[in-house]
């Protein structure tokens, strides 16, 4: 198939809180909206399901429903509240983070709770329709430009496309450094499943205490119940415990973990929660691109939310920690750096079928 694609640009007086439909082609289409907050949003649908992003905030997806099921964490927050502090606004189904910094700040530093992106102001949105050799898309793009004198000047260009006849779609972000110096950047794609009670987490990482590590150190905007620390000091014992989701067990307020993947023979790793019912919820990201993957399991009484695989260039510690880590990057004078996830929902045999897949990996590992 002869890629292809046309874009249409978007601006605010498009959107009206009366959703109203936008663009039709073929099963593939676009509608238009303002939540009551005034966050303007854009619904792409296919046959299988929908996303709704919010083109000029972070380019968010604020939700995510394919056959018939909510993918979304649960959250106090019924909409989204315009360009907020991160928690001032939460509960999006996926965020990007950094790209200056990223993570929970610690005592020493001076960057938000994971950077500037999540909720950053984008002049810039358009739709787009294509076909590549998926097939048939519809998707949405931006362009948000980052600047301080003589510190940093980048372009960020997202780009989620939804294929036709699929329940898994794709989300990309290339930065560019404007600047003739060298960008220190950190990275995280924060996807915020909704976690479900009995359900299975199966991924293409060795369960051992060295190679999935529960954080035991609690940032400070955390405030615990009494037994979360000896919880937590099993779970990093016995990481495997977490893999099934049983009801009862006490994320509150959560349980972070870091893991070392490993990649298939096409350099993609993988990740599902396996439903009671066979289906699953998945993620794939290449490792080469996104070295670092987190988990993040929530679920305190007023939010519930499975970062099931949160695919990163650096942990979750704030800019100074990573630092001395050596896991903070460099990105070149004029250089360009990319990452591609692919995101969604497997039927119960596509489940079945990646569940033996993974086993092959693990199995050669």
């Amino acid at each position: 198939m002869n890629n292809s694609e046309s874009r249409i640009d978007l601006y605010p007086g498009l959107f009206t809180e009366k959703e109203k439909p936008f663009l039709q082609a073929g099963p593939l289409a676009a509608s238009v909206f303002q939540y009551s907050t005034g966050v303007c949003a854009v619904r792409l649908r296919n046959e299988l399901g929908a996303l709704v992003l919010l083109p000029f905030q972070g380019q968010q997806i604020w939700s995510a429903e394919f056959g018939q099921r909510n993918l979304t964490m649960r959250s106090v927050f019924a909409e989204p509240r315009p360009n907020q502090p991160y928690l001032g606004t939460y509960g999006a189904f996926f965020l990007h983070c950094g790209f200056t910094a990223m993570g929970a700040p610690g005592k020493n530093d001076t960057h938000p709770l994971h950077g500037e992106l999540p909720n950053a102001v984008y002049p810039h949105a358009h739709l787009v329709v294509g076909s590549d050799s998926r097939g048939s898309y519809i998707g949405l793009g931006g362009k948000y430009q980052h600047t301080a004198a003589l510190n940093y000047n980048y372009l960020a260009e997202p780009l989620v496309k939804l294929y036709a006849g699929s329940a898994l779609f794709n989300v990309a972000m290339q930065v560019t450094n404007l600047r003739g110096v060298e960008l220190e950047y950190m990275y995280m794609a924060h996807i915020n499943f909704r976690p479900v009670d009995n359900g299975r987490l199966v991924y293409t990482a060795p369960c051992t205490p060295e190679t999935v590590r529960v954080r035991t150190d609690i940032p400070t905007h955390i405030k615990v119940p009494a037994g979360y620390r000896e919880f937590v000091e099993d779970m990093a014992r016995n990481p495997a415990k977490h893999n099934v989701l049983q009801p009862g067990m006490p994320f509150n307020p959560e349980l972070v973990l870091t893991l070392a993947y490993i990649a298939d023979e096409a350099g993609w790793a993988h990740s599902m929660q396996i439903l009671p019912d066979g289906a699953a919820d998945y993620v794939a990201h290449r490792p080469d691109q996104l070295d670092k993957v987190v988990r993040w399991i929530a679920r305190p009484d007023d939010h519930d939310a499975l970062g099931l695989a949160l695919p990163a260039t650096a942990g979750p510690e704030g800019y100074t920690a990573e630092k001395s880590q050596g896991n903070v990057k460099v990105l070149a004078a004029h250089g360009e750096w990319r990452a591609d996830i692919e995101i969604g929902a497997l039927s119960s045999v596509e489940a079945r079928l990646m569940e033996g897949k993974i086993g092959k990996i693990l199995a050669k590992a």
